[in-house]
């Protein structure tokens, strides 16, 4: 019992993780300080190109007429994101498919990279990295991304009447960062106040498998979402401007 009530007296309170998760510490490199969401980002795109360098030298050239599995799931995920593409913007869609292929694979893969527990230890200290977009800064950078996506493809139809429609949803890469952090920050609290429950405080399976589900659901979720506005703002400020013509009067 006395070990029991030590255990409980040093258990960090809710709120000091949830200030953990909003400002994680960070460490010292060469006089900067560097966020662990930084090393997980960097991780993370490390891994999908050198994925993708694998794919196109090793898989494509031997695809066939008749795909295997592993070639069907390929495709079938290219070409969800193909048709979101497609479907939501009629013109000048090449593009947009492959970027809501990229950004959408980042989000989901960065999202379920803090399953893996990986830890590093910088500064004298072991820092557990966590998933990328759980740092408010990567939820920007995504989010900016694909705000110059909608700016340019509106440029490249309809020039700058095209750009001054599309800078005026200013709010939208804020809207979009906004959405993908507190998504993660609702997980994340969703998971502890389980963790808090006393009826479920020595249950070590429970709040396992509720945290690899939410974690899951979180990352299709803002996967879907911040693809499906992506294309439905591009499609919106891409669409061709109709140019009214003016009548000549006819003299009586």
């Amino acid at each position: 019992m006395n070990y029991l009530l030590a255990e409980e007296s040093t258990k960090p309170s809710l709120g000091e993780i949830m200030k953990e998760g909003l400002m994680p510490q960070g460490f010292d490199i060469l006089g900067v300080n560097v966020s662990p969401g930084v090393v997980s980002a960097v991780i993370v795109a490390g891994f999908l190109l050198l994925v993708a360098l694998i794919i196109r030298i090793f898989f494509i050239p031997r695809f066939k007429m008749v795909p295997g599995k592993a070639q069907a799931i390929l495709e079938k995920i290219v070409e969800f994101f193909h048709d979101m593409a497609t479907g939501n913007s009629p013109h000048r869609n090449g593009f947009l498919g492959a970027y809501a292929f990229s950004a959408g694979v980042y989000i989901f893969v960065g999202t379920l990279f803090e399953l893996l527990g990986i830890q590093i230890v910088a500064g004298g200290q072991v820092i557990t990295l966590p998933a990328v977009m759980s740092d408010l800064n990567a939820c920007i950078a995504i989010a900016g991304c694909s705000f110059v996506t909608i700016l340019a493809g509106a440029f490249l139809s309809n020039r700058f009447y095209g750009l001054g429609q599309a800078l005026i949803d200013f709010s939208l890469p804020i809207s979009m960062s906004f959405r993908l952090f507190g998504a993660m920050l609702s997980g994340l609290l969703v998971g502890e106040l389980i963790y808090y429950v006393k009826a479920l405080y020595f249950s070590v399976a429970l709040p396992a498998i509720a945290a690899v589900l939410f974690t899951l659901i979180d990352a299709l979720v803002q996967t879907y979402v911040l693809t499906t506005l992506t294309t439905i703002f591009y499609g919106e400020k891409t669409e061709p401007r109709i140019k009214k013509i003016k009548q000549k009067k006819v003299k009586a």
